[in-house]
């Protein structure tokens, strides 16, 4: 197996513990929407942002207002001002042994891209929080790639030819999201490593593409920078 030479990371609940602020900020913006708690169509709405994390947050809207283009846009204004005003209030915490994992990457010659779901704003407000320059080479949002986030490849494709690496073979994928293992396999990285810290169980994961399950972010250096990657690779017949 190739070296790797590039990690794409995902960011909330896989290298930032912020599920619980995230899922705030979609129910106080739907509610703008007149979608409010105790509805069944606020139980399928938050069904909906649940399978679907990871995705470009205004895709997730288009989800819950299909026709309603101008309504999708007001709810994601809502959100992007909740979650930016959450973390202006409470901050943001790394999942442990995050920035350990950066470090470490880092030192062995691997370059790391954050990718996210969120808009470049956003990202934008979550890197001044975090004060990670010198510890990542690039971060990516859905408006990087023409507006197209996870599940599609863009988002790890466009960090390989920025970065320069050559081998699509020589890319780690981590994430805790289906669509974050999807985006991993339809780019072709040789890694994807799904993480039990955020939204989606392990066989969720697996159905997404993983070739390995972490009980968090901070095993990753372990595996990517091992010398054989096969010995953890989750069996085939894991993979449905």
């Amino acid at each position: 197996m190739a070296p790797i030479k590039l990690a794409c990371l995902d960011l909330a609940g896989t290298t930032i513990g912020d599920v619980a602020m995230v899922e705030r900020a979609f129910a106080e913006a739907i509610a703008t929407q007149g979608i409010v708690p105790g509805t069944g169509a606020y139980a399928r709405a938050m069904v909906h942002v649940h399978r679907s994390r990871g995705c470009p947050k205004i895709d997730v809207f288009r989800g819950i207002f299909p026709d309603n283009e101008a309504q999708a846009q007001a709810a994601n204004l809502t959100f992007e001002r909740s979650y930016q005003g959450a973390i202006d209030r409470s901050g943001l915490l790394p999942v442990p042994g995050t920035v350990e994992a950066l470090e470490k990457l880092q030192g062995s010659g691997v370059k790391v891209c954050l990718i996210t779901g969120f808009s470049r704003s956003t990202l934008n407000h979550v890197l001044a929080a975090l004060s990670w320059s010198d510890r990542i080479d690039l971060a990516l949002s859905p408006e990087d790639t023409g507006g197209r986030g996870r599940p599609r490849p863009d988002m790890v494709l466009t960090a390989l030819l920025r970065l320069g690496v050559e081998d699509v073979r020589e890319v780690a994928v981590a994430g805790d999201s289906e669509s974050d293992m999807l985006c991993g396999r339809r780019a072709g990285a040789s890694v994807i490593a799904g993480v039990l810290t955020g939204s989606h169980s392990r066989e969720r994961l697996l159905k997404g593409g993983a070739t390995h399950v972490l009980d968090s972010i901070a095993d990753f250096p372990g595996l990517v920078l091992g010398d054989d990657l096969t010995a953890h690779r989750t069996p085939a017949s894991s993979v449905r």
